[in-house]
């Protein structure tokens, strides 16, 4: 990403192309569009001080836009997607085995698409962190690239 996102008086400067990558999960999408969200100043906020590139999945984006039922609050979604606040990577249909897979060992939680989508994602961009407010979930999953996700905010 270059320049800046501008999202109703936020900024986000992007830092060097080597600044890392970073999962984008539903919950962190969803609070900085609601500003009544209790996670949407921390998330916001974490937003600013990444500075690396956010990549998601459509899975994600679909989840994100069915928890926002208000328009404008899909409105803010869609400008923050389309000024390139978060990438979203398409998935391989090999990668669908996998995601099956990670949905079966994951059952008890039970892990939905799209965290299966990300895990799947993660394992083939050899991404570690993850943006997401579902810290119980992703601190149980274990890619294969990886022991642990490192998860912010």
């Amino acid at each position: 990403m270059t320049g800046r996102v501008m999202l109703s008086g936020w900024s986000r400067r992007s830092c060097l192309p080597n600044a890392g990558k970073a999962l984008c999960d539903t919950g962190p999408l969803v609070a900085m569009a609601d500003r009544w969200d209790t996670a949407h100043d921390e998330c916001r906020g974490a937003f600013e001080a990444f500075g690396g590139d956010l990549l998601t999945t459509w899975a994600v984006c679909g989840e994100a836009f069915h928890l926002l039922p208000v328009q404008f609050k899909r409105e803010f979604l869609w400008d923050f997607i389309v000024r390139g606040g978060v990438k979203i990577v398409d998935l391989a249909v090999e990668e669908l085995p996998r995601m099956r897979a990670l949905m079966s060992r994951y059952a008890t939680l039970p892990m939905d698409f799209a965290d299966a989508s990300l895990v799947a994602l993660a394992e083939r961009l050899d991404v570690k962190r993850v943006f997401t407010l579902d810290r119980r979930d992703f601190q149980i999953y274990r890619p294969r690239h990886t022991r642990f996700f490192h998860i912010f905010p």
